[in-house]
């Protein structure tokens, strides 16, 4: 049975807490109308049967990046009816995933339920045997994959691959000031999750943006994802979007993008990238 580790997040944050930049220096112009940046609402998703093999059982699925079927690097969005609970089953594919909506429960098939609220974050080895089971009125979580094709497979087929999984409820979370960002007038976290700032690697953050928070998230690195949690964005251009929990913002290479959060409630985003990023207040 796996476990909330706060181990593991703590050996995360040693290894990867200088890698978001400082507020030195100024944004060029040019970078805040970067035509490779791509701003898509939940409204906006296309859904599909995730496992098409198990007809109207199947959850849905809506793709934001990638290509499930496919063999490149994929963020899609999954959504659960209430009460849903896979038959055991493994992946040739190892996945990370959030929970944006309602409970989520991602473990053996023998282990009592440890459901997740909105904001939690597991991972499940490729090979390894376990049920996905929902609990709420809505039910929705991003799952990303670093190489496809997605495929649900049969527990017979099981084995190891070295990897373990790891189950991190939003409660468990440990959120630290943003390097540069003068968080104690700001109130900006983060919460590193996996891989390394450094050198390009692939990795992924939560930011934490305070309620009523204004100002340009800057992306130094070749691809930048970003994908609401909690809360609410918007995102300003030649027109403000209002952005959902599942909405998705994207872009290539250097980029600069202009984000608020909603006034009533802090905005939780998760942040894939292979490079720093820092953020700038406009208060």
């Amino acid at each position: 049975m796996r476990v909330s580790i706060l181990v593991v997040l703590t050996s995360i944050l040693v290894t990867g807490c200088v890698g978001i930049k400082s507020t030195a220096g100024e944004i060029e112009p040019n970078l805040l109308t970067n035509s490779n940046v791509s701003v898509v609402s939940v409204s906006e998703v296309e859904w599909e049967q995730l496992n098409p093999a198990r007809g109207d059982q199947s959850p849905q699925a809506g793709t934001l990046w990638g290509d499930r079927k496919g063999k490149v690097p994929t963020g899609f969005l999954a959504k659960f009816v209430d009460g849903f609970s896979s038959p055991p089953h493994i992946h040739n594919a190892t996945y990370r995933a959030v929970v944006i909506r309602g409970l989520i429960h991602n473990d053996d098939p023998n282990a009592a339920h440890m459901w997740m609220p909105a904001g939690s974050f597991w991972t499940q080895p490729r090979g390894e045997v376990h049920i996905t089971a929902a609990r709420g009125i809505s039910n929705v979580a991003l799952v990303e994959i670093d190489q496809g094709p997605y495929l649900v497979m049969s527990p017979e087929e099981a084995f190891d691959n070295g990897e373990r999984p790891v189950n991190i409820d939003a409660a468990n979370l440990i959120w630290v000031d943003a390097p540069g960002l003068e968080t104690s007038a700001t109130g900006v976290k983060v919460a590193y999750l996996w891989g390394n700032l450094h050198d390009g690697q692939a990795n992924g953050t939560f930011l934490n943006l305070p309620a009523g928070y204004s100002g340009m998230l800057h992306s130094y690195g070749s691809i930048f994802r970003g994908v609401v949690i909690t809360g609410q964005l918007q995102y300003e251009a030649t027109q403000t979007k209002t952005l959902d929990p599942g909405s998705y913002i994207s872009s290539e290479g250097e980029a600069v993008h202009q984000i608020k959060s909603a006034v009533g409630a802090e905005c939780i985003i998760y942040v894939r990238t292979d490079g720093e990023y820092k953020m700038k207040s406009s208060i």
